[in-house]
């Protein structure tokens, strides 16, 4: 069994990046500007933008932050969204999710310009992906290849099931998986799929990303599989300071031994989640997707 390290292959990537704005700036290029708009205080919320902002100091990039108290109505934050849409000096954005009830994520998803779409959110990008045009590409599944490409793991022709089928996640997994750069044979299981634990123990790779803690357990997991845990839930603890653990989808500790490759939680998906953001703000700035 061998770890997936997201961290290692997080900061090979920022790394990367780096070189890349310091050559753009050498040559009179425009730094790359990051936005973010932070609705409230969620301590989820509030963690993922912290690590979003010091990751853009991390390569170079300049970075805005936008709060609002979660009282803000939908047609001012629809504002502030149209005013980022039309600041020549910021090259991407992005809106932190979840949002209060009374605002409609998909409004505001809609709102966003596809060129500044970061994130990978908007129906445009998610569309071009599916048929294989440049697109921004949702952050977490854009990791995700990434880790499998950078651990050399076979894909062409393996049998792929992903738990789970988000807009944000299971569904743009599925494309990719799918499509000819990865070869896979794709399934994509929920809560309404008969005999679960089958289908999932015939994986080559499983692809856990449904929410539950601990909820891939030994018996859905065959021998050798490659297992990435999406999963990032906050839970109570009494063995931290904080009083909080993330926990993944996976039952690590049992299903571990049956694999070929895992990742952990955390430090598996989540630091390549934003890094492959920095990728997609690096794109943006030099017009690299919509020319």
């Amino acid at each position: 069994m061998e770890l997936i390290d997201g961290k290692k292959i997080s900061a090979e990537i920022k790394e990367e990046i780096a070189h890349k704005v310091k050559a753009i700036v050498a040559q009179g290029g425009k730094r790359p500007h990051l936005a973010a708009i932070l609705v409230g205080h969620d301590g989820g919320s509030e963690t993922y933008v912290a690590h979003k902002v010091k990751a853009c100091e991390q390569v170079g990039f300049e970075s805005t932050l936008i709060r609002f108290e979660d009282t803000v109505t939908e047609e001012e934050l629809i504002g502030k969204v149209h005013e980022l849409n039309h600041h020549s000096d910021i090259d991407g954005f992005i809106v932190q999710l979840p949002l209060p009830k009374h605002i409609s994520e998909q409004k505001i998803i809609e709102a966003v310009a596809p060129e500044k779409d970061v994130d990978g959110f908007h129906p445009i990008n998610v569309g071009r992906m599916v048929i294989g045009l440049p697109a921004f590409i949702s952050a977490t599944p854009f990791g995700i290849v990434e880790l499998l490409k950078r651990y050399s793991i076979e894909t062409s022709g393996k049998n792929c099931v992903i738990i789970g089928r988000s807009n944000i996640v299971g569904r743009p997994m599925s494309v990719l998986m799918s499509q000819k750069e990865m070869n896979a044979t794709v399934t994509v299981a929920h809560s309404r799929t008969k005999d679960l634990k089958k289908v999932c123990a015939e994986a080559d790779i499983l692809i856990a990303a449904i929410g539950s803690p601990d909820f891939v357990t030994a018996d859905m997991v065959k021998e050798g599989a490659v297992v990435i845990d999406v999963g990032t839930t906050r839970v109570k603890s009494d063995q931290t300071k904080s009083g909080w653990k993330l926990k993944g989808d996976v039952k690590f500790d049992e299903v571990a031994p049956k694999c070929s490759y895992i990742t952990p939680v955390p430090g598996g998906v989540g630091p390549m989640t934003i890094a492959s953001l920095l990728n997609n703000t690096l794109l943006a700035g030099a017009k690299a997707v919509y020319k």
